[in-house]
């Protein structure tokens, strides 16, 4: 699939840590329980970390007892690209960033979250940058 933001892999390289190019550009996974984001209340708008697109409103940010940040949906539908996932013996949907196609996380449904849509974006925190709202 053809992206709006294209570089190669050494350009990737070049603007991301380690730890961001295997979360983002080779669907890491990042240690639970390692993202402040994970409890970060900040009010504001999170990001692609590759891109900085806009995904994620922290109003859309619930607690999940997860290890990652959870979001119950993104910004707008047409901000992340959703793909079957059937890799480690089990089926997902994997969540990407529409705008670079960086890996983001995953999304569950019909968990019982008591939030507007049953969904949770189980998103890695390396692969977001919160931008707090101006004051």
């Amino acid at each position: 699939m053809a992206y709006e933001v294209e570089k190669t892999d050494d350009e990737w390289r070049v603007e991301l840590t380690p730890q961001e190019f295997h979360v983002l550009r080779e669907a890491g996974t990042e240690r639970p329980f390692s993202s402040s984001y994970e409890t970060d209340e900040t009010a504001g708008v999170y990001e692609c970390r590759a891109c900085g697109a806009e995904l994620f409103r922290s109003d859309t940010k619930f607690d999940a007892h997860c290890g990652w940040p959870a979001f119950f949906s993104p910004l707008a539908g047409d901000r992340v690209e959703l793909i079957e996932d059937v890799s480690l013996g089990m089926r997902r949907v994997e969540v990407r960033c529409a705008r670079c196609g960086s890996h983001l996380g995953h999304v569950f449904e019909g968990e019982g979250f008591p939030t507007p849509t049953d969904q949770r974006y189980c998103i890695n925190g390396v692969s977001l940058k919160l931008v707090p709202d101006a004051s």
